[in-house]
């Protein structure tokens, strides 16, 4: 797999080179919204392994998506149980509600 990064804080793709640019300059803005940010991020990692794994049958590679996976998850958690401390309430940005409200009640 080709490292997307051209350099620190560059990207070859510019689709990628703006999610970056954007979540960086919202979770720059205050902790919520770094919380925030975090929590975008791990949407898009789940999203993304998921992708990956219905692209492989091979035992090895499905093992490190899936621990990736579930690592991803709980930082998903994590990031929404601080949000809560905070009263603000989550909204999923790009996993369907039911399956965020999977991940949550795991």
């Amino acid at each position: 797999m080709p490292d997307p990064r051209m350099g620190e804080d560059e990207f070859a793709n510019e689709t990628l080179q703006d999610l970056y640019n954007d979540l960086l300059a919202q979770g720059s803005v205050s902790v919520r919204d770094a919380l925030m940010a975090g929590a975008a991020i791990e949407e898009i990692d789940i999203l993304d392994l998921e992708e990956y794994m219905a692209q492989t049958d091979k035992e090895d590679i499905l093992l490190v998506y899936a621990n990736l996976l579930r690592g991803s998850e709980n930082h998903l958690r994590a990031f929404v149980n601080n949000l809560e401390r905070q009263r603000v309430e989550y909204t999923p940005q790009y996993l369907s509600e039911e399956e965020y409200r999977s991940i949550m009640e795991a």
